[in-house]
């Protein structure tokens, strides 16, 4: 089945250098969508329009916006990927590095959200979908309090869009994945175990979801936190 609803719609995709947000960017874009990515460093991908962006600096995000809005249109479909991922034992974790890790990973997703809301919003359209972690839900292993917090607050912050904006013809998700094969994963072959289907799972396999959840076929799903991790965490 082919996803509706995608095609010539203008989305954009922060951090999406690499990893998750990068197969959500060439997926987004496959279907047909006119592709923004942004990161520290522009993107580069084919057919995809790479924008420097620092998710947790408001004048750089409003700058990255006012680029795509140049270049390809108004935002339609944001999807709030960047974030950072520090493993730190609570009682060495800085109030610096505290701040960082949630200025990256949520206060960066309510800065580009709240760009982004009011031109969906008069629109009449706009879908949101914000990659949290299964970590939001059990705090995660041991030595990740900063990035377990930011997650937990970035899939909430899904929730208290979609209930805002309900009606308006905009919808926001979030997703909660565990154990994906990516640079943040790649040094923990030991958790392979810990997953019921056997493996890791795919950067894709999280994309397809995402793209799901910005496409016509989901208009009825609003305020939702989708597992994508293999069984890893059922509740």
């Amino acid at each position: 089945m082919k996803l509706e609803g995608i095609e010539g719609r203008v989305a954009f995709v922060t951090g999406g250098a690499r990893g998750i947000g990068r197969s959500i960017a060439e997926l987004l874009r496959d279907l047909g969508a006119r592709v923004a990515a942004g990161d520290l460093a522009a993107p580069e991908l084919e057919r995809v329009f790479g924008v420097e962006a620092d998710v947790a600096d408001a004048r750089a995000v409003d700058a990255a916006f006012e680029r795509v809005e140049r270049e390809l249109g108004d935002v339609e479909i944001l999807v709030l990927n960047a974030g950072i991922f520090v493993i730190e034992p609570f009682e060495e974790t800085t109030l610096d590095s505290w701040r960082r890790t949630l200025d990256v990973n949520l206060t960066g997703a309510f800065i580009c959200a709240r760009r982004a809301l009011p031109k969906m919003r008069e629109a009449g359209y706009g879908r949101v979908v914000a990659i949290g972690s299964s970590a939001g839900k059990t705090g995660g292993a041991k030595s990740v309090a900063a990035y377990a917090a930011s997650k937990a607050g970035i899939m909430v912050l899904a929730k208290s869009i979609a209930s805002e904006y309900a009606g308006t013809g905009v919808t926001a998700n979030a997703l909660a994945p565990a154990l994906i094969d990516t640079e943040m994963v790649s040094a923990m072959s030991d958790m392979r175990s810990r997953v019921p289907l056997g493996r890791f799972g795919r950067p894709e396999e999280v994309a397809d979801v995402v793209g799901f959840l910005c496409s016509a076929h989901s208009s009825f799903i609003t305020g939702e936190v989708v597992d994508v991790n293999g069984g890893f965490l059922i509740d």
